[in-house]
């Protein structure tokens, strides 16, 4: 009888250790050809995770004391808190260290980033990324883009760097730990500080930019740049609802854009040539904007001085006296 019990033990244990393995494999999501490589690595990861966590296999008292926790009602589930517990123990530590493929894609293009000084925007940067985290450099045929995805990668991350700093920035301001910059001096730092995460990749960035120049990667390097704007005119205070929210976007993407190309024919110490160049380029920004303002009160002036010779005509004629 004893000999009996521990076979039907055994045999549950046995099916315990096949259902978490069985899920964990179902949770790897079916790619292409391309990506069949990394999903089976992904696999016996899991496997291997599995296997490690399951060589000791937890008493049968506390697998049975569990079973009858999940038996009982609500009120015992809240105070023994053990009703899925052997299924906690079985797969919830993979669970917490499972990784899309989404979050594993961006992990090896940022290490990629490492070797574009020496292998350009390429495949083989990210087939040298891929490496240093302990993947076979065939995972780089995943990115269908190829380098594209990594120059896209690179630009989005920089963008969500600066958006950080103007977010903290602003926060010291509404604090009262700074004091708040005039527009001018903002737009010109943000763009500068922008810039200069392209110094590290500076000689290879003309290879970036002809990729995002290209058909299929457009619509993304617009939106980013888009993105990148919009951000900086939004921490600079502009809350515009009108024609102005388009002419001052339009007006910084066009300075953006100009600049970074003074920039790689720069060769004076730390850009100096470049930061000049942008000083001028803001504050023909603002040049304009004050033209606009004096042409837009100088018309309300017009007008005002064309109706009040209105006005008088009609005083001087009588066609304002009560009949």
């Amino acid at each position: 009888m004893a000999a009996l019990i521990r076979g039907l033990r055994a045999d549950r244990l046995v099916r315990a250790l096949g259902s978490a393995v069985a899920i964990q494999m179902g949770r790897v999501p079916r790619g292409n050809g391309s990506s069949r490589g990394l999903h089976r690595a992904l696999v016996l990861r899991l496997a291997d995770d599995s296997h490690r966590d399951q060589t000791v296999p937890p008493p049968p008292h506390h697998t049975h004391f569990a079973e009858q926790s999940c038996a009982s009602d609500a009120s015992s589930q809240q105070e023994h808190g053990h009703c899925h517990a052997s299924h906690q123990d079985q797969s919830g530590e993979q669970e917490e260290g499972y990784e899309t493929e989404e979050q594993l894609e961006a992990r090896i293009l940022t290490a990629a980033l490492e070797f574009v000084p020496q292998h350009g925007w390429t495949v083989e940067a990210i087939a040298a990324g891929a490496e240093t985290l302990g993947l076979s450099a065939a995972s780089a045929e995943m990115f269908n883009n190829g380098a594209g995805e990594l120059v896209l990668h690179f630009v989005e991350e920089c963008n969500a760097q600066l958006a950080k700093i103007l977010a903290e920035q602003h926060n010291r301001v509404q604090l009262g730990q700074t004091e708040k910059k005039e527009t001018a001096e903002f737009l010109r730092d943000a763009i500068e500080t922008r810039l200069r995460m392209l110094i590290p990749y500076i000689d290879t960035w003309p290879q970036a930019m002809s990729l995002l120049l290209l058909p299929h990667n457009i619509p993304e390097s617009l939106k980013h740049l888009s993105t990148l704007v919009d951000d900086i005119w939004y921490y600079a205070g502009d809350r515009s609802t009108d024609m102005n929210w388009y002419t001052r976007r339009a007006a910084l993407t066009g300075i953006y854009n100009t600049t970074e190309l003074v920039m790689l024919q720069d060769s004076s110490p730390d850009f100096k040539d470049t930061w000049t160049f942008l000083d001028n380029r803001i504050q023909d920004i603002v040049n304009m904007a004050n033209t606009a303002k004096q042409m837009k009160s100088t018309g309300e002036a017009v007008v005002q001085g064309l109706m009040g010779v209105a006005v008088t005509m009609k005083n001087l004629t009588g066609l304002n006296q009560r009949r």
